[in-house]
């Protein structure tokens, strides 16, 4: 039986976008609106790590301001102007930075875009076993499992 082909190469703003914009349960996920992720390593058949060519579009955000205890997060800023948003405050970023985020911390992140124009970055970070992501500005908590977040409450009660 044959395995279906991965390409060698792409083009990345070529690359169809994820189909499910957000993981989110509501009234989460349509918060997620503006931003649009192409999974470029899941393309590739890459299974020890993922990378993402994300865009936000003005106003949106990366994501909710959240921290993995097990996953590392990378990120390097390819057009745009983005704030992260992190424990220690806010950090203006521009083309050509990049900022890491090592798994275990607590230090909780996200990038937003408050500009008139698009951001794009990519996203790079593991997909270690056993991961969970707290998320302190909002209620709510997640635990990695079998490869699907799993979204509860902070008191436990799920979704």
């Amino acid at each position: 039986m044959n395995e279906p082909q991965n390409p060698i190469a792409v083009v990345a703003d070529q690359v169809p976008l994820r189909t499910k914009p957000s993981n989110y349960p509501e009234p989460y996920a349509s918060r997620m609106a503006g931003r649009e992720k192409r999974p470029l390593g899941d393309l590739f058949g890459l299974s020890n790590f993922g990378v993402n060519l994300t865009t936000l579009l003005p106003g949106a955000s990366s994501a909710l301001r959240h921290a993995h205890s097990q996953q590392d997060e990378f990120v390097y800023i390819l057009c745009g102007h983005p704030v992260l948003v992190t424990d220690a405050g806010e950090t203006p970023l521009a083309p050509g930075m990049c900022a890491g985020f090592k798994a275990g911390t607590g230090n909780a992140h996200q990038l937003i875009n408050r500009t008139f124009e698009n951001v794009q970055y990519l996203e790079i970070g593991d997909r270690s076993a056993g991961d969970s992501a707290i998320y302190p500005d909002d209620d709510l908590q997640a635990v990695l499992v079998e490869g699907r977040w799993q979204f509860a409450h902070k008191d436990g009660s799920p979704y």
